[in-house]
């Protein structure tokens, strides 16, 4: 706390100590809007839901936070985190799809991983430090890279090269020793043709939870090279993660009792937890290249062409306790007291990847028409494998690199679209958009999940060798009414495959399906100089979505299940008043129905009495019924003054009930949650400064308790064991706690 204290002292006093206000920071940069050609973005013209973040928003709120908390103003988002305190191991959701659904692109690069569809945050921190601006699309979207957009999409941009040489220094350090170095550096053009610029970033962080420690640096570079007609780029980034496991949530009890539990890493003897092992983490290196070219052939022809490469290798330590040997390819422990089949141990799971390929898209415009033609071919290898490093009082030798389980991984993926926006008369114009997506997996190999339906039982066979085959059109209309009011109606359809965990989490004997959506937007906007609103309605509809159940896998990953038909509607709503020149107010609103039709849950039996697993599962049938982790309102609010160097911003969110599973039982759900973060900065010039910014930023202001995720582990219970005698569910649910009031001081000179 002293620390806290001291941190929030030295930024007020270098406030206090303020010679002058500081100018309008402006950094000259290249102008390569002229020459970028960004396929995959939405423009005023495209009749879909989108959002621009700033450079300049993003770095008022850039203090430490992954990308995740710096969207949470963005209609329909909202964020989670492991650690409670928005650093490690951090998530988000749009529209109530979760993060394998929401496409994230870089410099329109795939930044998905190709199998998990996920997007690790804690593998590029501090990328925010080196964005330019931020689109998110919400909805089926426009044609991108990479994997399917089901909920949303994000498309980012790196910086832009500065015309002047800049140096920029900052620091945050604030609560449960959360602390962010960031340094920039760039030489500004040499020779009216060349640039370099740098970053290096260090992020750290014990967490709000017991031991979820994070320790986190990255980098980015990129050289440029500029004239009139072409821009040359090569850039890299990359980061390394050492973080402590916070997978697994807690249970209602511990949230009243010890909300700051972790129960990862826990020693077990004789049912009591007598330890925590130490070296519980998961540690990752990630390292991109990106070689983007971009040629203006004349005033009507552009034409943009990447390559890239992603190199990635990390493992994670877990120690398990009383685990079935055999399991392990291990044999039993002999002690003087007998032989025993189980052992605890500590296992290491190890990924190493490879990602690699190229994108394009030429770009055609007139006045009346702008025509896009795009795409891409991508190739991901992946080779996991396990080893046991250690087992408790076992006799028998055992190999420094003993291997249990081997798989690979392998992924081709290529797409092609075209799209065009025409303007049929004044400001009607029409929008059409094809794409084809071709993706070929292969997985084979041993999986880490024991096959007792195999007859011998045997580690889980991977065979899997699936083509996919998916023809996306969409088509709209955009009618710039007037000058200030626009109106717009689309439909789009998306195909998306399962992620690998929907194959190696499920049941062993079948297979998940391939999604569907079809997507109804249409919305209204009226934008002036001091104010904006805008509407957009939107239809999701759904053969075989894969949806969340509840269930979470060895790792505390969310497992998912295909759902026959379901759906998703609603109305977003967005306000802003610009009151006077240096007061604002933002507000929006989500407001949904999600909804499952004929749903039929699988859970697993237990009996009543022993509880022991009896292997099999009760279906029930639920009917219709609320999709899991999709509340049925988000409101957001943004109060910002900005005056003479000060400014200061209220961000609040309102979040209501989300379930757990698709039982839709209170018992196992979130509670609503209101939560309000207060930014205080003050912009400055010093002698031989170009200006400082300081600051504290306060995290849930007023202390709520809340959660952001969780798991159900409903089951059926059987009185006696007997099945003729009906069941009940159960429920014993999980749930991840966040931080209460928690504050960060930050400093930025810039030279």
């Amino acid at each position: 706390m002293k620390k806290i204290l001291l941190a929030v002292a030295v930024s007020m006093a270098a406030i206090a100590a303020a010679a002058q206000p500081a100018a309008t920071d402006t950094v000259p940069t290249v102008a390569l809007s002229e020459l970028e050609v960004l396929g995959t973005r939405a423009s005023e013209n495209t009749p879909v839901a989108f959002t621009n973040i700033t450079s300049k928003q993003l770095a008022a709120e850039n203090h430490g936070l992954d990308i995740p908390f710096l969207l949470t103003m963005t209609p329909s988002v909202i964020t989670t985190s492991d650690a409670g305190a928005g650093v490690g191991y951090t998530s988000m959701r749009v529209r109530g799809t979760d993060a394998t659904r929401i496409n994230i692109t870089v410099n329109d690069i795939p930044l998905n991983d190709a199998e998990s569809h996920s997007i690790y945050w804690v593998n590029t921190p501090d990328f925010a430090s080196s964005v330019r601006d931020i689109q998110v699309q919400r909805g089926a979207g426009t044609s991108t890279n990479g994997s399917g957009a089901f909920g949303g999409s994000v498309n980012m941009r790196t910086q832009s090269f500065s015309r002047d040489a800049y140096a920029e220094v900052s620091g945050s350090y604030g609560s449960f020793n959360t602390n962010k170095e960031t340094l920039r550096v760039g030489t500004g053009m040499l020779g009216d043709h060349w640039s370099i610029e740098a970053r290096l970033s260090h992020i750290g962080s014990d967490g709000y939870r017991d031991r979820a420690s994070s320790e986190l640096v990255s980098y980015f570079g990129q050289l440029g090279y500029f004239n009139d007609k072409t821009s040359l780029r090569f850039i890299t980034f990359g980061g390394k993660e050492d973080t402590y496991h916070a997978w697994d949530g807690i249970s209602r009890d511990d949230l009243k009792e010890n909300r700051t539990y972790n129960p990862n890493g826990e020693i077990k003897h004789d049912g009591e937890v007598t330890g925590f092992y130490k070296d519980q983490k998961d540690i990752y290196r990630q390292t991109h290249y990106q070689l983007i070219w971009n040629q203006s052939f004349n005033p009507l022809w552009k034409l943009n062409v990447a390559l890239h490469y992603t190199d990635g290798f990390g493992y994670y330590q877990e120690y398990k306790n009383a685990r079935t040997l055999k399991e392990y390819a291990l044999e039993p422990v002999v002690t003087a007291d007998g032989t025993s089949k189980k052992a605890s141990l500590v296992r290491k799971k190890c990924v190493d990847s490879g990602f690699g390929g190229g994108v394009f898209s030429l770009q055609y415009s007139n006045d009346r028409l702008a025509a896009t033609l795009g795409g891409g071919i991508n190739r991901y290898s992946n080779d996991h494998y396990g080893q046991v490093i250690w087992v408790e009082n076992y006799t028998a030798p055992l190999d420094p690199d003993h291997e249990y389980y081997r798989n690979n991984g392998r992924k081709t993926d290529f797409n092609i679209y075209i799209k065009a926006n025409y303007v049929i008369t004044g400001g009607l114009s029409a929008y059409a958009d094809l794409q084809y997506r071709h993706i070929g997996y292969r997985i084979t190999g041993n999986n880490d999940k024991w096959d007792w339906t195999a007859d011998p039982e045997r580690l889980q066979a991977l065979d899997i060798d699936e083509p996919f085959n998916f023809f996306n059109p969409k088509t709209g209309l955009n009618w710039q009414i007037a000058p200030k009011h626009r109106a717009y109606v689309s439909f789009a359809v998306a195909q998306k495959e399962p992620t690998r965990n929907n194959y190696t989490d499920g049941l062993f004997l079948e297979h998940p399906t391939s999604e569907k959506l079809y997507d109804t937007e249409a919305g209204y906007e009226f934008r002036s100089g001091r104010y904006l609103f805008s509407a957009n309605l939107y239809y999701m509809n759904y053969k075989d979505q894969l949806v969340l159940n509840g269930k979470i896998n060895e790792i505390g990953e969310l497992m998912a299940e295909n759902v026959d038909k379901s759906y998703r509607m609603g109305i977003e709503l967005l306000a802003g008043m610009q009151f006077t020149d240096w007061l604002r107010w933002d507000v929006n609103a989500t407001l949904s129905r999600n909804r499952i039709k004929d749903y039929v849950g699988y859970v697993s039996d237990y009996d009543a009495d022993t509880w022991d697993d009896m292997w099999t599962q009760t279906a029930v049938e639920k009917g219709s019924t609320t999709i899991a982790f999709s509340p049925s309102m988000t409101l957001g609010s943004m109060i910002a003054l900005d005056y003479k160097g000060f400014t200061a911003s209220l961000h609040s969110q309102y979040v209501s009930r989300q379930y757990l599973d698709n039982f839709e039982r209170k018992e196992d759900s979130l509670d609503p949650y209101f939560v309000n973060n207060l930014d205080l900065a003050y912009t400055f010039k010093l002698p031989s400064i170009r200006s400082i910014t300081a600051g504290v930023t306060i995290y849930n202001l007023f202390d709520e308790k809340y959660e952001t995720n969780g798991y159900s582990q409903t089951c059926a219970l059987y009185p006696g064991g007997s099945k003729s005698s009906g069941y009940s569910l159960y429920s014993d649910p999980r749930f991840y706690p966040m931080a209460g009031i928690n504050l960060l001081g930050h400093i930025t000179l810039r030279f």
